[in-house]
């Protein structure tokens, strides 16, 4: 997909808003933590960026509970399968 400038950055910025969200709540990060956290897994990629927007493919929710609980945590703990209705709430 070959996306816009703005609609890069708009999907950029509320994906590291929801990362940052995951991180603080479930994770036990410190806001200003959780924000370097979302600056790392979401890199600002150049337009010329051969897969930019790749991460995307999942939502932030499942980035971020991945690295909380593992790769496995939909099956170990399926309650977090799903995003919670607060994190629902951020859109």
């Amino acid at each position: 997909m070959k996306w816009s400038e703005a609609e890069y950055l708009d999907c950029l910025r509320s994906e590291r808003r929801g990362y940052a969200w995951v991180m603080r709540h479930h994770g036990g990060l410190t806001p200003s933590q959780a924000r370097a956290a979302a600056l790392e897994r979401y890199p600002y990629e150049p337009d010329d960026a051969p897969f930019r927007g790749l991460v995307f493919h999942d939502e932030a929710w499942h980035w971020a509970m991945s690295v909380i609980h593992g790769d496995r945590y939909m099956v170990e703990l399926p309650g977090l399968a799903q995003p919670s209705v607060e994190y629902r709430a951020l859109e």
